[in-house]
């Protein structure tokens, strides 16, 4: 079995492949950026990129730059992201801090955010049907320029890092994905980012050709089934959430918003892991009956088809999940404040720290060649 000797004593044995599965969640996504920086700095090395709406947008500023000039790309990003908000002092209380977060917010909702999307002059509403200022209550053609000038293209589709985003057709309903290599295999550019971000009705579906995209969250807000799907070595995927699937009960209307997002963006990630630890378990009672057949059926084709079902790649997940302080409401996906932006970026290279910190087991799955889900980090 290949494997990459790794430069960092911190740093964990890898696996033929390592890809970096970056989930949607807006203003939340400043948390994904921190948890490439911290991987950088340990020397994870990143052979394939796959992300929805943010994840893609950071995704492709990953993948369209060489190793030394991500994180500064992504800082520049995330500064042009929250430049229209001041970095707010810390307060002294949830309920202080709750109030200057859905201030925040409110702000964003009216203004928009610098690079990315601002209001349409004509309200959508009243807009003429058919129009482009119908389909959505912002403009996001900013958010073209943003990328040409933070993502180099040809380094994107011609470079080492493979990059998946995903997208739905709005038209069929079908949702698929923008790939740089495999049989999806395409020339992508700011267009693609775009269209996997295109959430409605707050943006506008992005025309690729004869048919129009939005965000790949409407149908599953990860590209882990992706990667999955298309595993074809020992695999090491590093699952970058930015809603939890598990919180506590709410006690208000903001609360009550904000726990229906969790679990409808985290929903689809659960649903992925249990189905493929379920798999794995059958396909390793398989290999197991197998293993007990007498001589004669070797070559049996029933036999030979069980054999081909049960022969698989290790695989391990590595689950670093963003979990919202007490003061982040309904609002947190577009509360783009420099603030709470920075908290975001450094909990995600704090979720990577407690990971390493407490990974021996995953080391050992990887070195035996082990399949298993992890969640490492220390819960709040």
């Amino acid at each position: 079995m290949a494997r990459r000797e790794s430069t960092s004593a911190k740093s964990l044995p890898l696996p033929d492949e390592v890809v970096l599965v970056l989930q949607g969640g807006g203003a939340l996504g400043s948390y994904q950026a921190g948890v490439y920086e911290a991987l950088a700095a340990i020397d994870i090395e990143i052979d394939r990129v796959a992300g929805i709406s943010i994840g893609a947008i950071n995704s492709a500023i990953i993948a369209g730059n060489p190793p030394e000039r991500r994180v500064e790309r992504l800082r520049a990003f995330w500064d042009r992201m929250t430049s229209a908000l001041p970095s707010f002092p810390i307060w002294p209380n949830d309920q202080l801090r709750e109030f200057i977060h859905e201030w925040s917010a409110g702000f964003v909702a009216t203004v928009g955010v610098p690079g990315f999307f601002r209001p349409r002059l004509v309200p959508a509403p009243f807009a003429c049907p058919g129009s482009d200022d119908a389909l959505s209550f912002y403009d996001s053609s900013a958010l073209a320029e943003t990328l040409d000038a933070l993502v180099d293209w040809d380094l994107l589709n011609d470079g080492p890092v493979r990059l998946s985003v995903g997208a739905v057709d709005v038209e069929s309903g079908n949702f698929d994905y923008f790939d740089t290599r495999g049989p999806r295999k395409q020339r992508i550019d700011a267009r693609h980012i775009m269209a996997s971000g295109a959430l409605p009705p707050g943006l506008p579906p992005i025309r690729i050709g004869e048919r129009l995209w939005w965000d790949g969250g409407l149908v599953s807000n990860t590209p882990l089934a992706e990667v999955i799907a298309d595993q074809r070595e020992d695999m090491l995927v590093f699952q970058v959430d930015l809603f939890s699937a598990a919180n506590q009960a709410p006690r208000t209307i903001m609360d009550v918003m904000a726990r229906a997002k969790e679990i409808q963006y985290s929903s689809r990630t659960r649903q992925i892991t249990d189905q493929l630890m379920r798999q794995r378990a059958e396909h390793a009672a398989i290999a197991r009956l197998l293993a007990k057949l007498p001589p004669e059926l070797e070559n049996d084709p029933d036999v030979a088809e069980l054999r081909c079902i049960a022969s698989e790649h290790a695989l391990n997940i590595v689950h670093l999940i963003y979990r919202a302080n007490a003061w982040e409401g309904g609002s947190r996906d577009f509360e783009f404040s420099r603030r709470t932006m920075l908290e975001h970026w450094e909990a995600g290279r704090a979720a990577v720290e407690a990971t390493i910190s407490r990974a021996g087991l995953l080391a050992r799955n990887i070195i035996d060649g082990r399949s298993a889900t992890f969640d490492l980090t220390n819960h709040r």
